[in-house]
């Protein structure tokens, strides 16, 4: 007989008890697993590994799979929003047996599964949960690191007036900060080039109507004198270029639009000028 925790781990790290009865695997063959410690019971009839995600057990525990953008941080894609609260997805007939929790439930139509749910659903819902920015900032890392390869079925699975994003979205996205700026310049109608190589000056993030350079840098960033002595240089030979540099973190872009907005639009019609 094969031993539970092999086919647990297979099936992705968490099943119920009939999935593994498929392979030969009784009760009491899974009462041995479970006083052994290979796996642990969930709940009735649902069994996982000691070293699954805690996400994807609350989530058994709960009545269905990861969902949403708690799903997008274990697809090791980008993720909006930064909040902890588990997202579920119960599919459209699924029951929640943990109760008294502060999980989120999506009630999406398809069948109710355990563990992860894959990428181009968790985009779905994504998009109906959180909108239309944080589904195409997530779209486009999705796309970066090849997890979604081709966006035909995903573009049947939304509605009809969110298919300009797929449209919209490109594979080499730097990060979904990057996504984001692109999204709100796209809708003041701004004409953006991604990722331009510049003689003298390397490779920039954005250019906007061929006058300005946009550069984002992530949450992650930090400017020591050393790099903040590169970004001088890289400035002014940009502005040799006859281009005007401006530079936003993470907190303005995400925290602080309209001044982010406002400084672009000014810098434009300095230009213009």
């Amino acid at each position: 007989m094969l031993a539970p925790a092999h086919v647990i781990e297979h099936i992705g790290g968490v099943a119920r008890g009939a999935q593994l009865g498929a392979f030969g695997i009784d009760r009491h063959g899974l009462a041995r697993a479970v006083r052994g410690g290979s796996i642990i019971r969930v709940r009735a009839g649902v069994f996982a590994l000691p070293h699954t995600p805690n996400d994807i057990v609350i989530a058994a525990e709960h009545g269905g799979s990861v969902t949403c953008m708690s799903a997008l941080r274990l697809h090791g894609i980008w993720a909006l929003d930064g909040a902890s609260t588990l997202h579920v997805w119960m599919g459209a007939n699924g029951r929640v047996h943990h109760d008294g929790c502060p999980c989120v439930s999506h009630w999406y139509g398809g069948a109710t599964t355990l563990g992860l749910a894959p990428v181009e659903d968790v985009l779905v819902h994504v998009l109906r949960c959180q909108g239309e920015e944080a589904f195409f900032a997530a779209l486009e890392s999705a796309l970066q690191q090849r997890k979604v390869r081709s966006t035909t079925r995903l573009g049947r699975s939304i509605p009809a007036s969110a298919r300009w994003l797929v449209d919209l979205a490109r594979d080499d996205a730097g990060s979904g900060l990057e996504s984001l700026l692109r999204l709100r310049l796209h809708l003041l109608g701004l004409h953006l080039e991604c990722q331009v190589s510049l003689s003298g000056v390397g490779r920039v993030d954005f250019v906007v109507d061929g006058r300005i350079i946009l550069e984002v840098d992530g949450a992650e960033y930090h400017a020591g004198r050393t790099s903040r002595h590169r970004d001088l240089q890289r400035d002014a030979a940009a502005s040799r270029l006859g281009y005007e540099t401006l530079r936003f973190d993470y907190a303005m872009v995400m925290h602080h639009w309209p001044v982010v907005q406002a400084a672009v639009i000014a810098a434009l019609v300095r230009a213009a000028r």
